[in-house]
């Protein structure tokens, strides 16, 4: 199976707003962090918007953050949802194109099983992965996307150390 360009950068997307440690990111940021074209992102960025995968904020301060309902979200979840067609070959085809590309063999075709199982199989596989557990670690990825993260001081460190008297 080959996934289209939409689902990928869906899945970046996703991926980029789970290792932001917070705050809002914006299409520019993404867009910068993976050299993907603005334009591109801003009708993937209404999608995930629209499925609640994302929370968007308008206005001079705005932008995207993961919603809290993403957290338990699957690769396969995504993939169904961004992926128009899984059609492997043109007997998959709907009814209608079907009758019109009718193959000779399809009587008999045991291919068409076979391909509909790799399909499943290769969409359960994905459904085994979150875009939360694929985030990790969030520090290296967010580093190499050029996000800053900011590491917690410990406690210790913020109270001031006497000199001796």
């Amino acid at each position: 199976m080959r996934l289209t360009d939409y689902t990928d950068y869906s899945l970046r997307v996703l991926l980029y707003l789970a290792v932001r440690p917070a705050g809002l990111s914006t299409i520019q940021e993404i867009s910068d962090g993976y050299g993907i074209s603005k334009n591109h992102l801003m009708k993937i960025v209404q999608q995930l918007g629209e499925l609640g995968w994302v929370e968007t904020v308008r206005g001079r301060n705005g932008g995207l953050r993961l919603s809290a309902r993403s957290n338990d979200l699957t690769i396969g979840d995504v993939v169904r949802k961004t992926e128009s067609d899984f059609a492997i070959v043109g007997c998959f085809a709907d009814q209608d194109a079907a009758m019109r590309q009718r193959c000779v063999i399809q009587p008999q075709c045991r291919l068409r099983g076979v391909l509909a199982a790799a399909r499943d199989a290769f969409l359960a596989e994905l459904d085994k992965y979150t875009v939360r557990e694929l985030a990790e670690p969030a520090n290296e990825l967010a580093r190499l996307l050029g996000i800053v993260t900011i590491t917690p001081v410990a406690a210790s460190a913020l109270v001031p150390s006497r000199a001796p008297s």
